[in-house]
């Protein structure tokens, strides 16, 4: 596999007549095997796009659409089984989920919920806004974990695990991120631990366990990484500053580093020179000194040496070489 190419679709690509009918039978029903609702009045004014990323077995989904109503039968589960874990992160406005007569509840912007595929549900956003969401839809076969009771797992917000929300945000972002011709092997290894984050967050995977650890050494490389590229204008970034935003000891931070290629120290130069280039490439008006310190050098001449470690050649050369292009 080289590579994840994306593919898109929009409403847009169809008469508007025909646009709530075609996706209700060809995308709803046909792609996402649930059954799809809207009053006959508003279908024409009806918005749907979506885009689909193929990882290996796996497939991320981004969705907006206008409001409507989406139900997942068992005569939709017999047709179109998924027998996979289902993440949902909800990008913008809410949405409500209905899992029997009794048990329902809301997934707010930024939050996550989960589920088994082959579950019957039903859902509506909650504001005039439509559905905003990413699913990243795993198949249980190709789970690194135990499959005792993946298959009861009935669609659920994230829970008291606090903590994890912030390193399954940051996966899911590096997920969605990386380009189509990524590294499939790390790519790979992102679902692999989006999926074991979420089984810990639902007591299917021992949180003090192998693979919970390795999940969370993933999730907060990712966030570390992230944190880093967040404060680079800090000159006085440190080790301790970020393992205090992550909430673990200097020692656990520079061990997640140790899996890699690239220190901690490393990993901030290099954001920081990738940082530099940018600025240097788009705003002109700012000088290099400007540069330098607005991306967290503490000297000039700190920021010349490393700049040129990693360009060979001088911020100025680069400059001139930017322009020219």
């Amino acid at each position: 596999m080289s590579g994840c190419p994306v593919h898109r679709w929009s409403t847009d690509q169809v008469d508007p007549q025909d646009r709530f009918d075609y996706w209700r039978e060809v995308r709803a029903k046909g792609l996402f095997g649930v059954t799809a609702e809207l009053e006959p009045e508003r279908r024409p004014h009806f918005f749907g796009e979506f885009s689909l990323r193929r990882i290996d077995t796996a497939g991320l989904i981004e969705l907006r659409a206008s409001p409507y109503k989406v139900e997942r039968t068992a005569s939709d589960i017999a047709n179109a089984p998924g027998d996979s874990l289902c993440i949902y992160q909800q990008l913008s406005g809410g949405g409500w989920f209905g899992v029997s007569a009794v048990d329902d509840f809301t997934v707010h912007q930024g939050s996550f919920a989960t589920s088994y595929s082959d579950l019957p549900y039903n859902t509506v956003p909650v504001t005039s806004h439509g559905f905003h969401l990413r699913i990243l839809k795993v198949p249980l076969a190709d789970i690194s974990a135990p499959k005792t009771g993946l298959h009861d797992l009935v669609p659920k917000p994230f829970g008291d695990r606090a903590v994890l929300a912030p390193l399954l945000d940051s996966c899911f972002s590096d997920l969605t991120e990386t380009p189509d011709d990524g590294e499939p092997a790390a790519t790979a290894a992102l679902v692999q631990a989006l999926a074991q984050l979420t089984l810990v967050e639902r007591g299917v995977i021992q949180a003090g366990g192998r693979l919970a650890q390795h999940a969370l050494r993933v999730g907060r490389l990712s966030l570390a990484r992230r944190l880093i590229a967040r404060n680079l204008a800090q000159a006085m970034m440190s080790p301790s500053f970020v393992a205090d935003l992550l909430g673990i000891s200097v020692r656990h931070l520079h061990v997640l580093f140790e899996t890699t290629d690239t220190s901690f120290s490393q990993t901030v130069t290099t954001l920081r020179v990738e940082q530099s280039c940018r600025l240097l490439r788009q705003a002109p008006h700012l000088t290099i000194a400007e540069i330098a310190f607005a991306c967290g050098f503490d000297s000039l001449a700190t920021f010349y040496r490393a700049f040129r470690a990693v360009q060979r050649l001088t911020p100025g050369d680069f400059r001139e070489r930017a322009v020219k292009a």
